[in-house]
């Protein structure tokens, strides 16, 4: 929403005052309440078309990003941008919250009940006379209450296994470490040429899907779309495990090129920009060329 700017004469000189953007016509107030915020999610889901066709499902994406979003506004140590990405983290929860409540299921409160239950059986060294002399020891009873509770776990019919102890992450973090955990168990090739075959196998396997695929993807039927997808996920899943093999991070790996990209991709737009152009009056073999040179500055530098 753009903000409306007046000239006002003070004393003969000039000067631009800026008005807050009027508020939309039975907007509410944004007090800080919680049940304001809730009662701000509820109105959403009834009058927004977008918030209204979201499910949990579809709503993963933007919870795994707004968490990337917010370790990055950390990093920056500003507080408008660390509220601004709290504020959108805890969106994704009582979205969450919202939909399973439409459905049902359980509403915050419940939550949030369940929260405080956890914290305070994890800290028993904290509410109760049990004490703990350092953090090692914290760590230590920590993961044996949660032992407990994978026990309780199974006793509702939620067996746990092996594999279910891999942590959370992007998926490449979690495809390096079902594959760490497999190799423990004995699943794994002697050494990284095993690994590189398999890449091998698997690139040819995406090759020969793509030979029975139409030219645009677009007119490609729904389930033809979803096999390629598997053909190029065991491609990535296939190059992470060559990562785990010589002994290197997917994740670092992967984040190493973004960056590079971002860098290379800064600097064509930086040299476009001294020529007095910008994307749309290039082509692409005039940014090619302009990638080459990108390449060449990092070699010198």
């Amino acid at each position: 929403m753009s903000h409306q700017v007046i000239n006002t004469q003070n004393n003969s000189n000039q000067s631009n005052q800026i008005l807050p953007p009027k508020p939309v016509l039975g907007a509410p107030d944004a007090s800080g309440e919680m049940a304001d915020l809730l009662a701000l999610m509820a109105r959403l889901r009834a009058d927004c078309p977008w918030d209204q066709k979201q499910t949990n499902h579809s709503l993963i994406p933007y919870a795994i990003e707004e968490a990337y979003e917010l370790g990055e506004a950390v990093q920056t140590d500003d507080d408008e941008d660390i509220k601004g990405e709290l504020g959108d983290v805890l969106l994704q929860v009582i979205f969450h919250c919202q939909l399973y409540a439409e459905q049902g299921r359980f509403d915050i409160e419940d939550v949030i009940t369940t929260l405080q239950e956890k914290l305070i059986r994890r800290h028993s060294h904290v509410f109760e006379a049990e004490r703990l002399k350092d953090d090692a020891a914290v760590k230590a009873r920590w993961d044996e209450i949660k032992a407990e509770e994978n026990q309780a776990r199974e006793a509702r019919g939620k067996p746990r296994r092996r594999l279910d102890a891999c942590r959370a992450g992007s998926a490449l973090m979690q495809a390096q470490d079902v594959q760490k955990q497999a190799s423990k168990l004995g699943f794994d090739w002697d050494d990284v040429s095993g690994a590189l075959d398999k890449l091998d196998e698997e690139i040819s396997e995406l090759k020969q899907e793509l030979q029975t695929l139409p030219s645009n993807l677009k007119n490609a039927k729904e389930t033809e779309i979803r096999e390629l997808e598997k053909e190029l996920g065991d491609c990535m899943f296939a190059l992470v495990n060559v990562t785990r093999k010589l002994g290197l991070d997917a994740e670092a790996a992967m984040l190493t090129c973004v960056h590079k990209f971002k860098s290379r991709f800064g600097f064509i737009e930086s040299q476009l920009a001294m020529a007095g152009k910008q994307f749309e009056d290039s082509d692409l073999m005039e940014m090619d060329t302009l990638w080459e040179a990108a390449k060449q500055h990092e070699r010198a530098q």
